[in-house]
């Protein structure tokens, strides 16, 4: 195994790595900003060194200073996380080509997954269903592109290839507003994303979102874990997650992932993985795959038992994996709340002191996060400071477990987004399982 890895990425998710690697025996080394001095990650790590000031750009996008911190602890792999650089081939490759190992897929695949359009084109070779629509680069030609829209069927929805988190992609209800739409959303895609190139598909009017998590290793085996349904989103963000998908059957879960799971050995996938689809009317519809370990694979630890994270480190070392994929077995039901320091309300951010922090417990609930009593959550990332997750026998013990944690957990000095997941938990919609991913906004007044 290895003996010593640097772990790329701030909060939660780099005091997840941190214990991942502990239990294995590895070495840690922290990379911070000059705003993070006092995460736990860093304080607990046998090593640590600053990379650059607060900015996102000038620290943990900074991959030269991330591989210099590697260069100088003598350390052999960099573990991304999520987010910042996790699905940037650029940075896989040149930690490759700088002698290190990257905790992740190669480049090769990172890079064709991140391009909407050959993703697409992948899974409809590798068997997986997509969205009605060619994946082709909408041209100039208005013409065309107005006969593609009639064909596939109004709404439809205008995405950037390069797109990803909910961003760059417009819904077209009529054929009036389709040309305006598609220069508009190239403008924004070239803007945001460096890449103007933008697709057609089909728009699900009342789909759910639902994922299949599946880890392959370099000795061709791939396998899946079961899928998680994560339709309660705001503005295309997950707010709450859960495994296994209210309502999937047996049958279904295991042609889907079994799907996936050969899809990543058609194109040589390496490491964590989730597939994403739409699901509407019984049908799964691939919109995107991530390269990397989710902020919501907890739940699916939970309903499995197997450490996601410790896998990629095996992976990454050239291990094969751990457990086949009849091994692989089912238990109960788990929810994860995201805990944000943010106005349930506005949802405008709320950093600041944390004057006063207690965890909650019992049987079945975990909680990931790097905050404590005197940490000052900085105005600098995302405003997630946590997750918490609550496993049951069963769907309502696992929602009955949660409302008693949330009640419990108490962080003082912020205003935090728990009194959102409460009601959301106390929903009767949500209690009855299988709400669709528009659900949460109109609950919330948000169109």
């Amino acid at each position: 195994m290895f003996e010593k890895i640097v772990i790329a990425n701030r909060g939660e998710i780099a005091l997840r790595v941190l214990r991942a690697c502990r239990e294995l025996g590895i070495k840690t080394v922290a990379v911070f900003s000059e705003a993070d001095r006092d995460l736990k990650h860093v304080r607990l790590a046998d090593e640590a060194v600053c990379i650059g000031p607060a900015a996102s750009a000038s620290s943990y996008l900074n991959i030269p200073a991330i591989i210099s911190a590697a260069e100088v602890t003598d350390a052999q792999a960099i573990h991304p996380g999520y987010g910042f650089l996790s699905e940037n081939a650029d940075f896989s490759e040149k930690v490759s080509q700088s002698g290190f190992v990257f905790i992740g897929p190669r480049p090769e695949t990172i890079r064709m997954m991140g391009d909407k359009i050959a993703a697409k084109k992948a899974m409809l070779a590798a068997g997986i269903p997509c969205v009605p629509g060619n994946g082709e680069p909408l041209g100039d030609n208005d013409e065309i592109n107005v006969a593609m829209a009639r064909e596939i069927g109004y709404p439809v929805i205008i995405k950037a290839a390069g797109g990803g988190g909910g961003r760059g992609m417009r819904v077209v209800h009529t054929e009036a507003a389709l040309v305006n739409a598609i220069e508009l959303t190239k403008g924004e895609a070239g803007t945001a994303f460096g890449n103007s190139t933008v697709y057609m598909e089909k728009y699900l009017e009342d789909p759910r979102h639902i994922e299949f998590q599946v880890l392959a290793d370099s000795h061709g085996n791939a396998i899946h874990l079961g899928e998680r349904d994560c339709s309660m989103q705001r503005r295309h963000q997950k707010v709450v997650e859960e495994a296994p998908a209210p309502g999937l059957t047996d049958e279904q879960r295991k042609t889907m992932g079994e799907r996936c799971a050969n899809a990543c050995k058609e194109i040589g996938y390496l490491g964590a993985g989730t597939f994403e689809f739409l699901y509407e009317k019984g049908q799964f519809f691939f919109i995107e795959m991530n390269t990397r370990v989710q902020v919501e694979h907890p739940v699916t630890e939970m309903i499995t038992g197997f450490d996601i994270v410790k896998e990629q480190l095996r992976i990454a070392y050239g291990l094969p994996l751990s457990i086949t994929q009849e091994q692989v077995r089912f238990t109960g039901h788990a929810i994860e709340c995201r805990l944000n320091a943010e106005d349930p309300k506005t949802f405008m951010p709320s950093p600041g002191m944390i004057d006063q922090f207690h965890m909650p417990g019992g049987p079945g609930i975990r909680c990931e996060t790097h905050i404590y009593n005197g940490y000052k959550v900085p105005p600098y990332y995302d405003s997630m400071i946590g997750k918490l997750i609550a496993h049951g026998d069963d769907r309502a013990s696992a929602i009955a477990r949660m409302k008693t944690a949330l009640s419990e957990m108490v962080i003082d000095g912020i205003k935090t987004n728990i009194p959102l997941q409460q009601s959301i938990m106390a929903d009767a919609a949500f209690e009855a399982g299988g709400q669709n991913i528009h659900y949460l906004e109109k609950k919330l007044g948000i169109h």
